[in-house]
């Protein structure tokens, strides 16, 4: 089953773009994943994400693999799914995969995530298993 995920923006700023999106579009913080330097935080207003990436750091994939990195950019779309493997036996080789798929077990037992390309090279992001961090890790955060 496809469920519509998040959007990932490049931000110049992720400090005064979180700010942004909390105070005039009701985001919380849902998870911060650190690898290495780089910092992503996931915002959650209903059932909607934000996923925001710092432009000024390095991407820890290969360049455009999982989108654009220039800021003030939508990096990739995503959807979720129950499972990865799944929907590429689905997709038959019709699809034209970027990266992966890749396992983020060190943050989130079971996530795993493949990026595709639609028609127009937009990167499309399709993972089974991510959830919200609690809220007592988010205040640690």
């Amino acid at each position: 089953m496809m469920r519509w995920s998040h959007v990932g923006l490049n931000c110049a700023d992720q400090a005064a773009t979180e700010a942004f999106y909390t105070r005039w579009f009701g985001f919380r913080r849902a998870r911060v994943v650190r690898a290495g330097d780089e910092e992503v935080i996931f915002l959650k207003s209903g059932p909607v994400y934000l996923e925001l990436f710092a432009s000024a750091t390095p991407p820890a994939f290969p360049a455009e693999k999982d989108g654009p990195t220039h800021r003030g950019s939508v990096r990739h779309l995503a959807y979720q799914v129950d499972s990865v493997d799944d929907f590429l036996a689905a997709a038959r080789g019709e699809l034209t995969v970027t990266l992966g798929p890749l396992s983020f077990d060190e943050f989130i037992p079971g996530w795993r995530t493949v990026w595709v390309s639609d028609p127009d090279g937009v990167v499309v992001e399709v993972s089974q298993g991510y959830t919200d961090q609690a809220p007592e890790e988010l205040a640690a955060a």
